[in-house]
C-alpha cells in the first residue's frame, strides 16, 4: 500500500519560506504571482492491512505539526 500526505500551514499561519518564494519569483519578472504558500509531500510505502487510521496517527503524532499545519491523506 501506498499513500502520500501532503502537509501545508494552516490559513493564517506565517509562511516566511512562502513570502521568499514570491519575492524571488518577483524578482525574476514573475509579475503576476500575488501569494505563495510552501508544504511538503510525504510518500509512504506501508505493509499490507495498514490502515488509513494507521497513517493519521503517524500524522498526528510526527508527520505534522496539527498547531499550526494541517495534512491531506492520498492513497496512491
Amino acid at each position: 500500500m501506498k499513500a502520500r500526505v501532503h502537509v501545508m500551514l494552516k490559513n493564517g499561519v506565517l509562511d516566511p519560506q512562502g513570502e521568499a518564494v514570491r519575492h524571488a519569483l518577483g524578482a525574476m519578472g514573475f509579475d503576476q504571482v500575488e501569494g505563495v504558500r510552501q508544504g511538503k509531500v510525504i510518500d509512504l510505502e506501508l505493509a499490507d492491512g495498514s490502515t488509513e487510521a494507521d497513517i493519521t496517527e503517524m500524522c498526528e503524532k510526527l508527520l505534522a505539526n496539527t498547531v499550526i499545519e494541517r495534512y491531506e491523506i492520498e492513497l496512491v
